[in-house]
């Protein structure tokens, strides 16, 4: 070649640097770009892991608050008082004079009194238990229930042809008596203003 771009000698330039340059560059967007990948992956792997700790943290602290959890108290039942119910004590023993005694007792603890005498010869020496209550339908949860808080182990019946609201105790063979005030008087309190029950725990984690 002459001219302006003459060359001499006999050697011809080498473009062999200019090439490795290119090379170079090239390494080194593949590494960033292979590093930034890891990087990206990593974080990830950061995020599930730290993720479930947190989750399983929350679950726990759901499981603990659930298990502390108490059910409502239930609604007072409205039963009547003693000097509302008129009970008939009827005595089905052979044992003279129990009936008058368990009535006057009763009229004690505030009851009121109806008839005393002996059992039907449907109930007379038929009842071995420690008596039976007896009364018409409505009064199973209202009347019965709290004449069944004097009389531990009675049973109470109800007869749904019968009228009116008095109620009747029938002295069985194995009464020993009415029960003591303090535990009846316990027993009315109860049933009149329940006190609220823990709930079952639950796990729903």
């Amino acid at each position: 070649m002459g001219g302006q771009y003459k060359i001499t000698g006999d050697k011809y330039p080498r473009m062999r640097p200019a090439r490795r340059r290119g090379r170079l560059a090239f390494l080194g967007v593949a590494g960033v770009t292979v590093l930034g990948v890891l990087g990206w992956g990593t974080l990830q792997l950061v995020d599930v892991f730290t993720g479930g700790d947190k989750a399983s943290a929350a679950g726990a602290a759901g499981c603990v608050t659930a298990s502390a959890r108490t059910s409502a108290a239930p609604a007072a039942a409205k039963l009547p008082k003693p000097g509302q119910v008129t009970v008939n004590v009827l005595n089905a023993t052979t044992r003279g004079g129990l009936a008058q005694k368990t009535a006057d007792e009763l009229k004690k603890r505030g009851f009121r009194i109806g008839e005393v005498s002996n059992a039907p010869k449907e109930y007379d020496k038929k009842v071995d238990g420690t008596g039976l209550l007896l009364g018409p339908a409505a009064s199973l949860k209202s009347s019965l229930t709290v004449l069944g808080t004097q009389v531990a182990g009675a049973e109470p019946r109800v007869d749904a042809a019968r009228k009116g609201a008095e109620v009747d105790l029938i002295i069985g063979n194995a009464f020993k008596g009415l029960a003591k005030p303090a535990d009846a008087d316990a027993a009315l309190t109860r049933l009149s203003a329940p006190q609220p029950t823990p709930t079952a725990e639950k796990k729903s984690c």
